[in-house]
């Protein structure tokens, strides 16, 4: 999905997203074909047999037209037909740069943006796939989500219409002799509009985000699907035309997962997802998450063993923010070097240029390139370390190269001694003296029971402008620093919808600055939000962003959260458990909460639940190889 990304906190009518597209689409000439020579280091690289280096975002060299600045939901293909030596990447709508207008002014929309390259990093623009929309297609829809396959000795162009002349969003394709066209459309849908699986049944699901697979038994499968109305996977037919709706599965939650696509490798399905808002400039909390089967259709289940359509959805962190510029990478697509060698494509923001023009305007979303390491059975980006933001081994592109990249040794901020005068088990009558309200809570709401402190959820918030929340606070110590709770949250174990009902910890400036792990219900979902809220901000930019975690679990769960310092500024990482041993890391936002930040609590978000904490527990900081 494409700029109408609801974080947890939006609220999107159910099919309510045409009056947005005006910001994302609209009417325009296609560009004429560019044809450049490539850089010169390229060919030296070709010629001498060595695929050189690269540093993120990726190049795309327009000639006269400049720059290709943004590229979201990239896809890369590799020329099938004899005597191609080149990859080619097809980027979703957008125009090419800040400059790129009508001569009123306007944006130039590109419908699907091709690019050609021998050495998978530099890279020349070669046009649009389409110069106008397709009859059935509404005339000022998005066309979106490119996915290229090489089926029967042709190119497939699979699309996201994100309407249609008969009303609600679709797949489209398009083939080609060549990767570069001319395209010539199906002249229909290959996935129809149609209803959500569950919920209002005269709203229409959102039909986007195509992936197109092979199975071992040369079975066709396409996936698609986004946040309303989850993830699907339904038969491919053959000739690569049509679908069969009777065959359709829903494999990954509704309110949780877009951008899908699925990799095969030793005998699994790995199910690669994207997660949270793709658009919401230095705060974009976008990230990929995975889970596998050992057939097509699923049930794709995360390494923890939890099903990706749960309630308490499933899904292992992949890739995310890792506190260098790049925020909010996702909607990736993985494919193999010539070596052999796994890498994953994925757009991500500059937190430093996060627009095309104007603050709050177009998000500027780029593509980068970052090879993936597996670990027992489990993808992971550069040994755990994520998106890159210095010289890299480049791809080995070509036949006979062998890149020059090995996996990196990752040190990972682990607790180290317990600080007991920061800690506190909650085993007596009344909170130590160390704790202080924020904004106290009525007496029966809050109070120590058994070993625990029971918090019931307020129906009250901390976010934006809403800071009516009561936030139980006590001090940090100095320098870095790991906190520990242990919660739990008598959320329904299914249904919707508790919004926003959440609890868990703060690491609390004020009311405006801040970080925040919780446990939350988001419509029929339960999930792990870890967000940021800042300000004052210049105009125009936000002030809150989110991203999520690992899955969250109806009994306990354990959260973490690291303070770190790296180059001025403060980093907040975040992780989880579903025993308290084995955790899985998540995100890091940056901040600035200075020494005068406090650890905090919360229970919030709307009424009738209650969370209850066993510990708070707070560590020094030690980094170490994990094993």
């Amino acid at each position: 999905m494409k700029g109408i990304v609801p974080t947890l906190r939006r609220r999107l009518p159910a099919g309510g997203f045409a009056a947005l597209l005006t910001v994302l689409v609209g009417c325009q000439q296609a560009p004429p074909t560019v044809n450049l020579s490539g850089a010169s280091t390229e060919a030296q690289n070709v010629r001498e047999g060595r695929p050189g280096t690269y540093r993120n975002k990726l190049t795309i060299n327009a000639g006269p037209l400049g720059t290709v600045d943004t590229c979201a939901d990239p896809d890369i293909v590799r020329g099938q037909q004899p005597g191609d030596r080149q990859w080619y990447l097809y980027c979703t709508t957008d125009p090419l740069n800040a400059g790129d207008r009508d001569a009123n002014g306007n944006f130039n929309f590109r419908l699907i943006t091709m690019a050609k390259s021998t050495d998978l990093v530099n890279w020349t623009y070669v046009g649009d796939a389409f110069s106008q929309r397709p009859s059935w297609v509404w005339p000022d829809a998005g066309m979106w989500a490119p996915e290229v396959a090489y089926l029967n000795g042709k190119y497939f162009l699979y699309y996201t219409a994100s309407d249609t002349v008969r009303g609600g969003s679709a797949i489209g394709v398009a083939t080609s002799d060549s990767p570069t066209g001319p395209w010539v459309d199906s002249g229909g849908p290959v996935v129809e509009p149609q209803r959500p699986p569950v919920g209002d049944p005269n709203a229409r699901r959102w039909v986007f985000d195509a992936d197109v697979i092979q199975d071992t038994s040369g079975q066709n499968w396409i996936y698609y699907g986004s946040y309303f109305g989850g993830v699907a996977v339904r038969k491919l037919s053959a000739d690569g035309l049509r679908s069969d709706p009777a065959t359709q599965k829903e494999i990954a939650s509704a309110n949780r997962y877009e951008g899908s696509n699925v990799f095969q490798k030793d005998g699994w399905y790995y199910l690669f997802a994207s997660a949270t808002d793709c658009c919401r400039g230095p705060l974009t909390g976008y990230s990929v998450f995975v889970g596998r089967s050992r057939s097509p259709d699923g049930p794709f289940l995360d390494r923890d063993g939890v099903d990706l359509s749960a309630t308490y959805v499933g899904g292992t962190p992949m890739l995310s923010m890792n506190g260098n510029r790049w925020v909010g990478p996702g909607h990736n697509a993985v494919f193999t070097d010539a070596s052999g060698q796994d890498w994953t494509v994925y757009h991500a923001i500059d937190r430093f240029d996060p627009y095309l023009a104007q603050p709050g305007g177009l998000n500027k979303r780029p593509a980068l390139l970052d090879p993936i390491d597996w670990e027992s059975g489990w993808p992971t980006v550069r040994g755990g370390l994520g998106a890159s933001d210095e010289v890299m081994p480049a791809p080995a592109a070509q036949p006979g190269q062998r890149s020059a990249y090995r996996t990196p040794k990752e040190k990972v901020a682990q607790p180290g001694k317990l600080l007991a005068a920061f800690s506190d088990e909650f085993n007596g009558t009344t909170l130590d003296g160390a704790w202080t309200w924020i904004r106290p809570p009525a007496p029966s709401a809050a109070s120590l029971e058994g070993g625990v402190l029971r918090f019931d959820t307020q129906n009250a918030d901390l976010f934006g402008d809403i800071n009516n929340a009561s936030v139980l606070t006590r001090p940090v110590p100095q320098g870095d620093y790991l906190v520990e709770v242990k919660l739990s949250v008598n959320l329904p174990g299914s249904g919707c919808c508790f919004n926003f009902r959440q609890a868990g910890l703060v690491i609390y400036g004020n009311d405006d600055n801040f970080v925040k792990l919780t446990q939350a219900s988001i419509w029929d979902t339960r999930q792990i939000e870890f967000a940021k809220e800042q300000g004052p901000v210049a105009p125009g930019f936000p002030r809150y962003g989110n991203t999520v975690l690992s899955a969250a679990a109806p009994d306990a769960i354990w959260l973490r959260i690291a303070r770190t310092t790296e180059n001025g500024e403060e980093l907040y990482t975040a992780s989880t458990s579903r025993n308290g041993t084995t955790w899985t890391r998540g995100s890091t936002w940056t901040h600035q909460l200075d020494a005068n930040a406090r650890i905090g609590l919360v229970s919030m978000g709307g009424p009738d639940f209650t969370a209850r904490f066993d510990y708070v527990r707070v560590y020094n900081v030690k980094e170490k190889f994990p094993k």
